[in-house]
């Protein structure tokens, strides 16, 4: 199944991973929703780097339901249909338990579980009821290693991205029979903006070391695995959790 006339929505789609998948599918011949929260001039460099004709940039909020729904319903409306949704969006920050007041503990587990978890919830909600009308579809999470070594800076996103796991493996089992099928990718470290200046820091070299690479990844790397499942996938992989990490972590 290639990605030709396919229409996809990716979230969070103005850099990094969400960009490098938007560009592999577009590649590939698919027409691209590309979501953005905020940062319009990033959403519309995404929009200019894509092959083909057809494409849409949707700001939305993710952590709000009602802009969940009203960003599905523009996917489809202005690209005719919706195929693919990627849950790519989603944010970190550090908040340990020794270094934050309390207020600023729960604010930042409200912050990243909203985002990270509720907002693909939503989002996949929203996705699975169109493509269960309309003969069936896919939906690829963005999770993380976090979710399974850990996250001691920041627990409430290793947290986010286990129950982003979870959610996807739930819905896996409730979806196939209407023809949705459900992967998750769980990626190492990323080179990407948000990711440059730890990376150029002196963190830099002990991270590049996790994997036996020598390396952190490309955002291509992680689209690649994206689009792959997205588009070529084996029905009987749904469900799957796949690692993009270079070794950096291997779990049993």
């Amino acid at each position: 199944m290639s990605g030709a006339r396919r229409t996809v929505l990716v979230t969070g789609a103005s850099r990094g991973i969400g960009r490098a998948a938007a560009q592999l599918f577009a590649e590939a011949g698919a027409r691209l929703a590309v979501h953005y929260k905020s940062n319009s001039d990033a959403a519309e460099e995404t929009l200019a780097s894509l092959a083909g004709e057809g494409h849409c940039a949707i700001a939305a909020d993710v952590s709000d339901a009602r802009s969940v729904r009203e960003l599905i319903d523009q996917a489809v409306e202005r690209l005719g249909g919706l195929d693919v949704v990627v849950n790519n969006a989603g944010v970190g920050g550090h908040h340990l338990v020794d270094e934050v007041d309390y207020a600023e503990w729960q604010a930042a587990w409200q912050r990243i579980l909203t985002t990270n978890l509720l907002g693909p919830a939503n989002v996949s909600y929203c996705a699975a009821r169109h493509m269960i009308a309309n003969g069936g579809g896919r939906i690829v999470n963005v999770s993380s290693r976090g979710a399974f070594r850990g996250e001691p800076k920041q627990p409430a996103y290793g947290a986010s991205k286990a129950g982003l796991n979870a959610m996807g493996q739930s819905l896996a089992q409730a979806l196939a029979p209407h023809g949705v099928l459900v992967f998750t990718v769980a990626p190492g470290f990323v080179e990407t903006d948000l990711a440059a200046a730890r990376l150029a820091g002196p963190d830099g070299d002990g991270i590049r070391a996790q994997s036996p690479l020598n390396r952190v990844a490309r955002p291509d790397e992680v689209a690649r695995a994206v689009v792959f499942l997205a588009t070529e996938a084996p029905e009987f992989m749904t469900g799957c959790i796949v690692d993009v990490n270079g070794a950096s972590y291997l779990r049993s």
